[in-house]
């Protein structure tokens, strides 16, 4: 069902920085959305702050830190679209206290890093590094020394979600024995094996890749006391969060030969844009391969994102639906003919449902459908009533206690 937004969409003004894939453009464009301004590079906060008043929808990758100011001045903003896996560079309590909703795509590179891990499995078990480098200095380093093949060998994977699990099943085609830790069960994929102990999985791999959310249990999870737990001659692979691995531990690890090898793509701290200057203690280490977060970062993978990522802000805007959102509720209600759609997000206080219907009811206003959904912070309320007197409806909720944002979508 197409419906007329209340709000034009031509004059909806959208925000896109560091890059973000031309399908998300196109597709945009194709819905009607014409006001849309794309910078390749991130903002820095005071750029940010200037940059987002009057805007609408906000799209980010990873770099672009959204801070509790950066919210605070956009005074028009629905939507943060986060087109990359991970949310943690937007201050979410901000971001929910302002109801904001906002978006990422958790499975759309999933493919892309997942066999990127596998080519970083076959290139440091071999030293390909070390013989690439020799070779570009003009040094013969032909030798089979400290090279093995990854069939037979152990793969200890560190999180087993999207990524972890599509890792395990590429590396069983290729012989590797999969053993995996989550702090939640999760229902093994082929002949993978759940280790219930971090350090027990440390102990008995080979390789050890990392892909778990950078929160208040992961932060340096892997440090100088948990390397000691690795087998002798491992490797290690982060392609997950920069906060997770103590680069300085890890450093001395490879220097007295604890870990043979590693590849990191993540850093505690990372340039704002391509060109600036970049530094890190693992720098010119024998087989270690560092990317500059570029785990998911192929042009399926980034055309996969800007379709999910802003088909999710579409829904938002024309419907509001909020399916996939990590800080309004989700709410899925279908449209219905005849009526006209409202908004309501609020406080999460007792008797707000029981205001909004009474208020409603003494104006004499029908409510076709209403959906409600909480969590700790917030609730939201999708409400369609009767196209008449939905202009009344609408200036009787903006008056509810508790009112954080409410909307006239169609």
């Amino acid at each position: 069902m197409t419906v007329a937004t209340s709000y034009p969409r031509n004059k909806i003004k959208i925000l896109l920085l560091e890059n973000i894939s031309d399908s998300a453009v196109a597709e945009m464009n194709t819905s009607g959305y014409l006001e849309i301004k794309k910078i390749n590079g991130a903002l820095s906060e005071t750029e940010l702050i200037e940059a987002v008043k009057g805007v609408h929808l906000l799209g980010i990758r990873s770099t672009t830190q959204i801070k509790k100011n950066v919210i605070a001045a956009a005074d028009k903003l629905l939507a943060v679209g986060c087109f990359c896996i991970g949310v943690n560079q937007v201050d979410l309590a901000a971001a929910t206290e302002k109801g904001v909703a906002v978006f990422n795509a958790p499975h759309a590179n999933t493919r892309s890093v997942a066999e990127l891990i596998i080519g970083l499995c076959v290139m440091l078990i071999r030293k390909i590094s070390d013989k690439n480098t020799a070779a570009h200095n003009g040094i013969w380093l032909k030798e089979a020394t400290g090279s093995f093949e990854l069939r037979g060998k152990t793969l200890g994977i560190v999180g087993y979600g999207n990524i972890g699990s599509q890792v395990s099943t590429m590396a069983e085609a290729m012989g590797l024995h999969v053993v995996y830790y989550d702090i939640a069960t999760k229902l093994p994929l082929g002949n993978a094996r759940q280790e219930r102990d971090l350090k027990e999985l440390l102990r008995q791999s080979d390789i050890v890749t990392l892909h778990v959310p950078s929160d208040a249990t992961t932060r340096n999870m892997i440090n100088a006391e948990t390397l000691k737990s690795f087998k002798k001659g491992s490797i290690l692979l982060n392609y997950s969060r920069g906060d997770i691995v103590d680069l300085g531990a890890l450093k001395k690890a490879l220097d007295e030969g604890l870990i043979t090898g590693a590849a990191v793509d993540v850093f505690p701290e990372e340039p704002e844009k391509n060109g600036d200057a970049f530094t890190t203690v693992l720098q010119n280490l024998p087989n270690v391969i560092l990317t500059p977060h570029i785990g998911g970062s192929t042009e399926e993978a980034q055309a996969n994102i800007g379709l999910d990522v802003t088909a999710k802000l579409i829904k938002y805007l024309e419907l509001g639906i909020s399916e996939g959102s990590h800080t309004v509720p989700p709410v899925s209600l279908p449209p219905q003919a005849g009526t006209h759609r409202i908004l309501h997000i609020h406080r999460n206080i007792p008797g707000v449902l029981g205001q909004i219907n009474s208020r409603l009811s003494k104006g004499g206003i029908n409510i076709v459908g209403q959906y409600l959904k909480t969590n700790e912070d917030i609730g939201y309320v999708i409400l369609d009533v009767d196209s008449r007197i939905s202009q009344e409806a609408f200036e009787i909720l903006k008056g509810v206690k508790g009112t954080l944002k409410a909307r006239l979508v169609y």
